[in-house]
């Protein structure tokens, strides 16, 4: 009797052991398998977290590589209005371009193109100061170009009383200040110098004259009645409802007015200066200088 109650417990603590053995086996399988799906997390985790930086880095130097191109503008300040309309136009046209114009009598734009100023494009309002560029190798000179024509005219302000109709009547006594832009620096001085030297009579005029920086100048003079009468461009007595157009020149008496153009020699985006060059004379171009009074040099 007692020999078969130990084979009883013999025999189930045998099945107990194989039990345990079975349950241990479970639980490393069941810990193996936890194991596996942490793993595989990691690496999921892992992958979309290098996916993500690569993205970024794409992004970033996409980003570098989109930067805007600077283009300096050095233009003739009678040029100030028409340009501002074309600068939105062109930089909405050609994306990456960034238009920086600076306006101011020719003289000083050509001397700011002598002593080494950043610039990739220049128009002035006479062919004397491009012609002094080429010459002196500072400019490009297979770009250089008529771009444009315009008028000398005579001015007075709106409400004048004095009853101007030509250049002649600048010579009246009661005339006693005339508005002309700076004769060493700004062409619109220098074609009122030959009219007037045309006409016979430079010598009274230039005891009367007042002479400004540039052709804006002489305009707010006249607008604000600072002086009689003045001397400036039509696109510039078009800007203003405060002065009104008495005269343009004589036939003959100046030369055609022209507004030549050019690439920088020193220009550090000579291909986008000459894109832009190019623009100016689209007809899209045209039709806006023609707004403002503006006619094609060529």
């Amino acid at each position: 009797m007692k020999k078969n109650t130990k084979r009883i417990i013999a025999a189930g603590l045998t099945l107990a052991g194989v039990l345990a053995l079975c349950a241990c086996g479970s639980k490393k399988e069941e810990t193996t398998e936890k194991a596996k799906e942490t793993e595989a997390v990691k690496e999921t985790t892992a992958d979309t977290e290098a996916k993500e930086t690569e993205a970024a880095k794409d992004t970033e130097t996409a980003g570098s590589s989109g930067e805007s191109k600077e283009i300096v503008v050095l233009a003739a300040a009678s040029l100030k209005d028409v340009c501002g309309e074309l600068e939105t136009m062109y930089e909405a046209k050609v994306p990456g371009i960034d238009l920086v114009f600076s306006f101011a009598g020719s003289g000083a734009l050509q001397t700011q193109i002598e002593e080494g100023a950043p610039a990739d494009l220049f128009i002035s309002a006479g062919k004397k100061q491009v012609n002094a560029l080429k010459d002196e190798n500072l400019m490009k000179e297979d770009t250089i170009c008529d771009l444009l024509e315009n008028k000398v005219v005579l001015i007075v302000p709106s409400d004048s009383a004095l009853g101007l109709t030509s250049f002649e009547d600048v010579k009246k006594d009661e005339v006693k200040m005339i508005g002309i832009g700076e004769l060493e620096s700004v062409p619109a001085g220098q074609y009122a110098q030959k009219v007037f030297t045309s006409l016979g009579f430079w010598d009274d005029v230039d005891k009367k004259a007042n002479y400004g920086t540039d052709v804006r100048t002489v305009l707010s003079w006249v607008e604000a009645g600072e002086v009689d009468c003045g001397v400036v461009y039509a696109t510039d007595a078009y800007t203003s409802d405060k002065v009104k157009i008495v005269a343009e020149a004589p036939e003959g008496s100046c030369d055609r007015v022209i507004y030549p153009a050019g690439v920088v020699a020193a220009s550090k985006n000579p291909d986008e200066a000459t894109a832009f060059l190019d623009y100016l004379k689209s007809d899209e171009a045209v039709k806006v200088f023609e707004k403002y009074g503006f006619l094609m040099g060529e």
